[in-house]
């Protein structure tokens, strides 16, 4: 018979031998991704795991911290700091707890750029823009003219299709050769003003920016704008000075009266013949320093005519228009007008695919063997970072005044080509860098066939040309980030 002590024993042993094992609580977060404005800020967490829980940041601009534990539940605090960039920035957090591993994501919104919209105030109203190339900038035997290189006399009808495509903007590029009178007026032709000036019209009758700069009188050194023995000779320097100031109050007055839909831009890629690797790099800053006071001389006789012209918004380019020479000597000239200037550059990058056609592919999907070597969307992204983190970020507005990319024959090619423009223009969106492809007109595919707009009827020059304009333009103004863009190269 079994004593009363040896039952309780017994059962007290049974029960001890059912008793569970502490509960293991597994890991958990909650939420598990936080979303931040620009400006940055604090959100919280929770993670819930009876192990003990270890945290692992990411980018240093988001800091973690525990901050209390009820139970199993920690919270845990992100502070995030303030995002400088116009790019949406993330990172994850990881937490562990045991062998167990779970992300927390955070992601932080792109810093506003500043500036005004599509079709807003400048500069960036002036967008996504169209140069009628090739056109006043052509050139005979030292005399320019409008039909001189094959295009159409431009019309009316012109423009409204170019507005009706989706651009903001036109740069109408002009030489003045063979139009230009003798020192010291150098008086400008009046037939020839009065022309680009009826064409400077059509671009005020349907909304459009326009730009008028010179042109080709700087082309490589070898007329009027001479920089290469400009720097050389204070004679030449102060002769060119002479007829820059005379130059621009003609063009100046001519304009005085239109409004702030028309730009000047002082010159265009002024260089000595070595397109920025020539003398340049050698002669301890010299031909910087002419272009720095070519420019200032540019600003002073424009704002000297008065009207609009004191304080029209002008485009001050720096030497050969090339952003990497910009950043170690372009000076912003002085100016009457507060706010006034944009800093005018171009950027073709690569030019072996975007001009010479001597590769047929671009981008990371590209066939290796068809695309120029390297992560080809970093590299032209660098440029606009370059111009955000020297220009943009410090008040100074840039805008790109050429880019393009020649038209291609095949399906496959059109399809990079595409793909191209419509990174190009997500950048330019991005960054808030105004950006105006270049139309000569020349028609075909291949080497600097760059035909898009007929510049007298304002029709598409073919199909393809128009896939090209519209999946730049529809880049331009839709809501796909740059990694959206970048997810959809061709395969």
């Amino acid at each position: 018979m079994r004593t009363m002590p040896g039952i309780l024993l017994s059962i007290l042993c049974t029960l001890i031998s059912c008793a569970p094992e502490s509960e293991v609580v597994g890991l958990s977060v909650d939420p598990s991704s936080l979303t931040f404005a620009a400006e940055g800020g604090e959100q919280t967490f929770t993670a819930t795991a009876s192990r003990t829980l270890t945290l692992v940041p990411g980018e240093d601009w988001a800091i973690v911290k525990k901050e209390g534990q009820k139970g199993n539940t920690t919270t845990v605090k992100v502070t995030v700091s303030k995002n400088p960039a116009p790019e949406e920035r993330k990172t994850k957090i990881l937490v562990v707890a045991g062998d167990e591993k779970k992300y927390v994501e955070i992601s932080q919104t792109a810093r506003p750029v500043s500036g005004g919209t599509l079709d807003g105030p400048l500069p960036a109203g002036l967008g996504l823009g169209w140069n009628m190339g090739n056109h006043f900038d052509a050139y005979n035997e030292g005399v320019s003219g409008e039909t001189a290189w094959g295009n159409p006399k431009a019309t009316q009808a012109a423009f409204e299709k170019v507005k009706a495509a989706g651009f903001s903007s036109v740069r109408i590029p002009v030489t003045w050769l063979g139009h230009i009178g003798a020192a010291p007026t150098y008086k400008i032709e009046d037939a020839f003003l009065d022309r680009v000036a009826e064409v400077v019209s059509y671009a005020e009758n349907v909304g459009l920016y326009a730009i008028v700069n010179i042109h080709h009188d700087g082309a490589d050194s070898n007329h009027w704008l001479d920089i290469k023995n400009a720097a050389k000779d204070p004679v030449v320097h102060e002769q060119v000075m002479a007829q820059i100031e005379a130059m621009w109050k003609q063009i100046a007055e001519k304009f005085k009266d239109k409004g702030d839909f028309l730009i000047f831009e002082g010159f265009n890629e002024i260089h000595d013949g070595g397109w920025g690797w020539g003398d340049n790099r050698k002669d301890g800053g010299k031909q910087y320093k002419c272009m720095n006071e070519w420019n200032q001389a540019f600003v002073d006789a424009v704002r000297s005519t008065g009207g609009k012209n004191s304080d029209r918004y002008l485009g001050v380019p720096a030497y050969c228009t090339n952003v990497d020479i910009a950043i170690d000597s372009f000076v912003m000239p002085e100016d009457s007008a507060e706010g006034r200037l944009m800093l005018a550059v171009h950027c073709y990058d690569p030019y072996l695919y975007t001009l010479e056609a001597e590769y047929s592919e671009w981008g990371h999907t590209a066939d290796a063997s068809k695309k120029e070597a390297g992560d080809n969307e970093a590299y032209l992204k660098s440029v606009f970072v370059k111009i955000y983190d020297n220009f943009t970020s410090k008040g100074i507005p840039v805008y790109m005044g050429e880019f393009g990319c020649v038209n291609r024959a095949t399906v496959r090619e059109q399809a990079f080509q595409q793909y191209y423009l419509k990174y190009y223009a997500k950048l330019a969106k991005t960054y808030g860098v105004p950006a105006l492809i270049w139309d000569n007109g020349a028609s075909g595919a291949g080497r600097e066939r760059h035909a898009f707009i007929d510049h007298g009827t304002g029709e598409f020059c073919s199909s393809a040309a128009e896939a090209a304009i519209n999946a730049m333009v529809d880049s331009y103004n839709n809501d796909l980030t740059l990694e959206q863009v970048y997810n959809n190269a061709p395969k």
